[in-house]
């Protein structure tokens, strides 16, 4: 069965996608983006009445398709453990496979834009970080487990590694895959931030 193919809205963003992560060191232009789609930048204006918006339409994609993900798991019957160890598996494999919005994500192209940018970045974060909240929240009360920390500073430390991991990925040029030996440090984190 064919996939229907994709929007002009939707073709935009996968070209802006694609010039973050092909050109690290590179300002993107509007008139840029319009040639590598096809198009002029009119055309690019008609959907997107700012580059602005155009990297808050990469976002919202984040927004869905991370927290479609992590919505499906905290609603699991999964104890917390797994809970926390796939939402932060769903947060490397995510900026794995989308390196270019990894960069929007990361604050690394966002020097120069507007504050909306930095603000939408923020609540992304902020996000993940009330969810794990949440998940050790419910561990303490239905399963007894404890952590280490609070559950603040537990959720912190957390996002924290995750997002060492991926300005890692970043810095190596996309080479070194936030996923790896992912499963090995888990099971150290685990160790770290959970009583026995």
């Amino acid at each position: 069965m064919n996939q229907p193919a994709p929007s002009r809205k939707e073709q935009i963003l996968q070209a802006l996608a694609h010039m973050l992560e092909a050109e690290p060191n590179g300002r993107i232009t509007t008139a840029r983006l319009a040639q590598e789609v096809g198009v002029s930048e009119a055309a690019l204006y008609r959907h997107f009445p700012s580059k602005a918006r155009m990297f808050e339409g990469l976002i919202e994609f984040a927004e869905e398709s991370v927290f479609t993900l992590i919505n499906q798991i905290t609603q699991s019957d999964h104890g917390a453990l797994v809970q926390v160890e796939q939402i932060l598996t769903v947060m490397l494999a995510f900026t794995e496979r989308n390196p270019g919005i990894t960069r929007l994500l990361m604050g690394d192209i966002l020097a120069g834009e507007n504050s909306r940018l930095h603000s939408r970045v923020d609540q992304f974060f902020n996000r993940v970080d009330s969810q794990l909240k949440k998940v050790l929240r419910e561990a303490e009360l239905k399963e007894g487990l404890r952590t280490q920390a609070t559950v603040t500073d537990t959720a912190n430390l957390l996002l924290a590694y995750t997002e060492g991991k991926i300005t890692q990925f970043m810095r190596s040029n996309f080479n070194a895959k936030p996923t790896t030996q992912w499963p090995t440090q888990w099971e150290l984190l685990a160790g770290l931030v959970f009583r026995s």
